[in-house]
């Protein structure tokens, strides 16, 4: 069990960092392209999407992947299939609905985004246009993603992993591709390559579901052999499986949601808040898209809680199912330590380095020093969204999933509530400040469920992370360090360009080696990645 955990851990979690840093090295090119009115634009299609999709797949992949290792930990692998088919034929249904609900919601949704009464930014046609096209990736997405809980609750983690940079590769693929064309072959607006790029989506959903097929249909004998020789199978009827399944995935939908929901909160509302304090649309909709491109650079660390979210799930429900409570602690302080291993040295990093880095990755057209100022303070919510994902994942596992929704639904409320009071106080930074806010209730009430349930000690996990922020501190110092040195030494006649984009080359080096040559001095390095190996 504990070799499947970590391996599986593995695989998803270099499938999720490849899929994050794939999606954050497209972004470049593509806001070179579109810029950030054409970003922003992307931008709104992919805000209701995300949350169509979210609900249309009413968290069943993460529901089956947990009742699937459940049953298995039984000896019942009959059921796993059972809920394969079944749950195919829902997702069906369910991405076609939610298909026709974006498509037939699409002039609402723009009418929302978009004020008639300014026509400084993007057109209400603009918008309505790009979210028909993405919305027919939600005829596809959602039947994926049931093979991926299946395959995941199987402790199979490599076919999901792999689907997973398959429809990425392919989906970066055609927006370049097919955005560069548009614009550059047959000089058409930016309006028309935004709408490729949303469209992309389902072009890559194809290219995923496809992997999966080819996989499981070359393992039918073996599925259909080990659901022979299963020593309990026992079917179970089908409505009171689908009650459990629901039973289950409610709690998905809502944690799934969490982060897109925030996402979408900024996305609906700057506009119209900035508006109302005397911004213009277009200078509104570049606040917009500035912290959309934030946010995807913070997301590339918190890729890694979301794959250790995803695949401690399964893990954690064998461990809590056969009463192993002592493994279900070790699971949660160990995850908790990586997590924070690889998260709080990249928002620290971000932190420092956020002026030079978002001009070498956006370039100096797009709103650089907005852009820094707002990376900088965004840079953080990466450990907020990490320890989120995380504690979200270990409620699930542990059976807390009512509970759970609590907490989200108090953190959501409040991250609402706060757009609107902070906004006309501190500007830019009011969303930021309202998403800390927002987060830091959810986990606060997560950790405290969690420390109620399986009597989880806080206090054993805050001496082994001691080790991390001392590392932390000294790297952040010498980066630093070597970022003040380097726009003291660099000729002042390098464009702003070249000098951002040394000094945070040589800042992250620098940081990069002092982590990880201290770490390893202090076995922290070797510490953690043992234990990837034994798991």
């Amino acid at each position: 069990m504990e070799s499947k955990f970590i391996r599986g851990t593995f695989f998803l979690t270099a499938a999720s960092l490849i899929s994050k840093i794939l999606d954050f090295i497209y972004i470049i090119p593509f806001t070179a392209l579109v810029g950030t009115q054409g970003y922003v634009l992307y931008k709104y299609a992919y805000g209701p999407y995300t949350i169509l999709l979210s609900i249309s797949t009413i968290g069943l992949p993460l529901a089956v992947s947990k009742i699937v290792s459940k049953y298995n930990e039984l000896g019942n692998y009959r059921v796993g299939l059972t809920l394969l088919r079944y749950g195919i034929y829902l997702m069906v249904i369910s991405g076609i609905i939610s298909f026709a609900a974006l498509y037939l919601s699409a002039p609402f949704l723009a009418s929302v985004l978009i004020g008639t009464n300014d026509q400084t930014g993007n057109s209400v046609e603009d918008v309505q246009y790009v979210i028909r096209l993405v919305s027919f990736a939600l005829l596809i997405i959602p039947a994926m993603s049931i093979f991926r809980g299946y395959f995941q609750g199987s402790q199979s983690m490599g076919p999901s992993a792999l689907s997973t940079v398959v429809e990425q590769v392919v989906r970066i693929v055609f927006i370049l591709a097919g955005a560069y064309i548009t614009i550059h072959i047959f000089n058409r607006s930016v309006t028309n390559a935004v709408g490729i790029a949303t469209f992309a989506a389902f072009i890559g959903g194809v290219a995923g579901f496809l992997v999966l097929l080819f996989i499981f249909y070359k393992r039918r004998e073996l599925i259909k052999k080990q659901r022979n020789a299963s020593p309990k199978n026992k079917d179970i009827k089908v409505f009171p499986m689908l009650k459990e399944l629901i039973g289950y995935a409610i709690p998905f939908v809502i944690t799934g949601l969490a982060i897109p929901i925030y996402q979408n909160i900024d996305t609906f509302t700057i506009n119209k808040l900035f508006q109302s304090i005397g911004y213009k649309l277009n200078e509104a909709e570049t606040i917009n898209s500035v912290i959309g491109l934030a946010q995807i650079l913070v997301m590339v660390p918190v890729s890694l809680a979301t794959a250790f979210g995803m695949s401690l799930i399964p893990g954690l429900t064998s461990d809590f199912i056969g009463e192993r409570i002592l493994e279900v602690r070790n699971k949660i302080s160990e995850t908790i330590q990586i997590i924070m291993f690889f998260t709080l040295p990249a928002a620290m990093g971000l932190y420092i380095l956020g002026d030079p880095i978002y001009i070498m990755i956006f370039g100096v057209e797009n709103s650089p020093e907005l852009g820094g100022d707002l990376l900088q303070l965004y840079s953080l919510a990466a450990v907020f969204f990490a320890m989120f994902t995380v504690t979200a994942a270990i409620m699930q596992g542990i059976n807390e999933q009512k509970k759970l929704i609590i907490g989200v639904l108090l953190g959501v409320f409040l991250k609402i509530v706060l757009n609107y009071i902070l906004v006309p106080y501190f500007k830019e930074a009011g969303p930021i400040l309202a998403t800390y806010f927002g987060f830091m209730i959810s986990i606060l009430f997560n950790i405290f469920i969690i420390k109620k349930t399986i009597q989880f000690k806080l206090s054993p996990l805050l001496k082994t992370l001691k080790g991390i922020f001392l590392l932390v501190l000294a790297m952040s110092m010498a980066v630093w360090g070597v970022k003040l040195f380097s726009e003291i030494w660099l000729p002042k006649g390098l464009s702003i360009y070249s000098r951002a984009s040394v000094t945070s080359i040589i800042s992250i080096s620098t940081g990069v080696f002092v982590y990880l040559g201290i770490g390893y001095k202090l076995n922290l390095v070797k510490r953690f990645s043992l234990r990837s190996k034994s798991k």
